[in-house]
């Protein structure tokens, strides 16, 4: 499902126009990636919990070169899924 699959089917299921649902589902995202760029958790109980990961720094190699190489720490999005989620993909 891409996103204009996921706005259409937001529209049916809520009523809502495709616009107002397009508006919906950005409003989300960008919510959610604001809270993330501070250093936040975002909890949707029963889905899940969108944090921040932290990676450490270390050495890479260049495939073509084979150059040894230094990759700095970052920090990454991550999901983790709740316990319903994980119940309704596994068809508990």
């Amino acid at each position: 499902m891409n996103k204009a699959e996921l706005v259409d089917a937001i529209a049916k299921d809520t009523g809502l126009s495709k616009k107002d649902s397009e508006a919906a589902l950005k409003a989300t995202i960008e919510t959610i990636s604001k809270e993330l760029s501070k250093g936040h958790e975002v909890s949707l109980i029963g889905f899940g919990t969108f944090g921040v990961g932290k990676r450490a720094a270390r050495t890479g190699r260049n495939p073509k070169t084979g150059e040894t190489l230094k990759i700095a720490a970052s920090k990454c999005p991550k999901f983790k899924p709740g316990k319903a989620l994980k119940d309704r993909v596994n068809k508990k």
